[in-house]
């Protein structure tokens, strides 16, 4: 047996070995694995593709995610009861609204001096045009009880003033509230707190006082009081506390304070006008008495149960309300049959956006085939007329449809010259569902007609030579053939039509009147007109969420990858 013979490089030459790494692992031209060269190589050309969209990507979160995120936010924030009525949202914990009565006269001195400060601030018209959505009349409430918040301390004030003529001086105060021993920085930062919430607004600065401790235990509805006085006037005003008259409510906490105070034991700065005031015994007139006089709806429980109820941070109020339910203390109820209009709007809605999606299969199904069948020369020319209105304002051709519809108007003129339609009763065509759908459809239809002529012009002529070839009418022709290859444009301009017309509101604003709106248009009004953000924005949120809804369902049924633009 003899040996053989072997030619050729062995299987572990050195040209072998240099491509190969110590652990065996493929090497790249500079020495690295070849793994991690290519791992290195993706995510480079991932970055170089994300700089590319990042100007996109920027955009649309800027402009569309933002302002969905905040609509989503605005439905169901609820924060300025408790931020502007701190005190009584506190103090109303404690209130059983199944009693029927009014609450206790610790609710309406928290009431009053978070009012005061609400008033100085310019917020408590807010607040009652908040709640006014929830109950008629507290907007008026608010206001007219704001005005005549000083009334409360200025009797107070004119009866120290002849006990001691100091208690009008502002440096007096500033002596009484500073005292003389620790200071309580802690008291005077929760009041700071408390009016950013209150006004939205960063307020940065020194306030240049700060309560002593012993006055604060001492004095505690006068430290209140007079704490906000020294926030807002030294943060807001800009003026110095030490200078300044104090409020009409510090007065008010001072005679309240004054019926339980041990005044004995104190011997800070002016202790004997303290002892003075609180030895004169000043007649104390009740929260409760002071608001009732004002207006008596304040001692009405629905008032209070109204605070109560929507005075959480977040609340489904909105969304209740865009269902024509309503948030009670009881729970959630069936508004009365008058005030339900939203669910109608919403029917209204959908039946009118699918009514216009019809009309501009039915009237651009036609005009497309015509496009993509007629010579080239033609179909241009038909196309540019198509276009047209493009170039015409939205408003203008709007409004020539008011002219056009209306009893007096084009058509109607034109259906009495023909004898159709008599003199004395012309057709009513405008101002109701009949002149939005002829409006919109004629606005819409070119957002129907080029999704179809765009798939329409991709369908090959021959495939119906083929079919009337083989014994088929021009109909089955059509019907078995041509019209199932159109369907993905059918679906294309069904979807871009129908989400456009559900969130119109200029043109059923102006030819719509008050059968033919939609819900777009009480959108347009609680955000121009009655400032309602929190309802559009859960109005606005419940039409999403129906479009979604039914983009899920249409997805389901026919398949969104069936739609095509071309």
């Amino acid at each position: 047996m003899s040996d053989t013979t072997q030619t050729g490089p062995t299987p572990a030459s050195p040209a072998v070995g240099e491509a190969t790494g110590k652990r065996g692992e493929m090497l790249a031209a500079d020495g690295r694995p070849l793994k991690s060269s290519l791992n290195r190589a993706l995510r480079r050309q991932k970055l170089r593709a994300l700089g590319l969209i990042a100007p996109l990507l920027i955009f649309v979160l800027v402009t569309f995610i933002a302002p969905i995120a905040d609509m989503l936010f605005r439905s169901v924030e609820n924060d300025i009861v408790s931020n502007t009525l701190p005190g009584t949202v506190e103090e109303l914990n404690d209130w059983d609204v199944a009693t029927s009565e009014t609450p206790d006269e610790a609710v309406y001195r928290a009431l009053y001096y978070d009012l005061f400060l609400a008033a100085e601030a310019k917020e408590h018209t807010k607040l009652g045009s908040r709640l006014n959505y929830e109950k008629t009349g507290l907007s008026s409430l608010f206001r007219s009880s704001g005005r005549g918040l000083d009334d409360f301390g200025d009797d107070y004030l004119d009866q120290l003033e002849e006990i001691d003529e100091r208690w009008a001086e502002g440096a007096f105060w500033y002596s009484l509230m500073t005292g003389s021993g620790e200071a309580d920085e802690s008291y005077l930062n929760g009041r700071v707190r408390t009016l950013e919430r209150m006004t939205t607004e960063n307020l940065p600065g020194d306030v240049g006082f700060a309560p002593s401790a012993e006055i604060a235990a001492l004095l505690p509805e006068t430290t209140h009081a007079y704490s906000d006085f020294a926030s807002y006037t030294a943060l807001v005003d800009g003026d110095v506390v030490a200078e300044e008259d104090p409020w009409e409510s510090v007065y008010v906490g001072l005679m309240n304070d004054l019926q339980t105070a041990d005044l004995a034991a104190y011997s800070g700065p002016e202790v004997d006008a303290l002892r003075a005031a609180q030895a004169a015994d000043i007649p104390l007139v009740s929260a409760k008495d002071f608001f009732a006089e004002e207006d008596e709806d304040w001692v009405d429980p629905s008032v209070w149960s109204t605070i109560q109820t929507y005075s959480p941070r977040y609340t489904p109020g909105y969304f209740l309300n865009s269902v024509d339910m309503q948030l009670t203390p009881e729970g959630m109820e069936m508004r009365p049959d008058n005030e339900q209009v939203y669910i109608k709007l919403f029917k209204r809605t959908m039946f009118m956006s699918l009514m216009i999606t019809g009309s501009c299969i039915l009237l651009g199904y036609p005009v497309a085939w015509l496009l993509a069948n007629l010579p080239m020369r033609k179909a241009n020319l038909l196309m540019i007329l198509v276009l047209l209105p493009f170039w015409t304002s939205l408003l203008v051709r709007t409004s020539a449809w008011k002219v056009m519809l209306q009893q007096q108007g084009v058509i109607n003129d034109v259906l009495v010259w023909l004898g159709m339609v008599d003199d004395m009763n012309r057709l009513v065509m405008i101002n109701n569902q009949f002149g939005t759908i002829v409006a919109m459809t004629h606005i819409l239809l070119p957002f129907m007609i080029l999704p179809l002529y765009s798939v329409m012009q991709g369908i090959p002529p021959t495939y119906l030579r083929a079919a009337k070839s083989l014994g088929a009418t021009n109909w089955t022709a059509f019907w078995r053939v041509y019209f199932p290859q159109s369907v993905p444009g059918i679906g294309a301009g069904s979807i871009l039509v129908f989400i456009l017309s559900i969130g119109y509101y200029i043109t059923p604003e102006i030819v719509g009147g008050t059968t033919g709106t939609f819900i777009s248009n009480r959108i347009a009004y609680h955000i121009s007109s009655s400032l309602n953000w929190g309802l559009a924005a859960a109005l606005g949120t419940i039409l999403l969420g129906v479009v979604l809804l039914l983009y899920w369902a249409y997805d389901r049924i026919v398949g969104i990858d069936n739609v095509k633009l071309g």
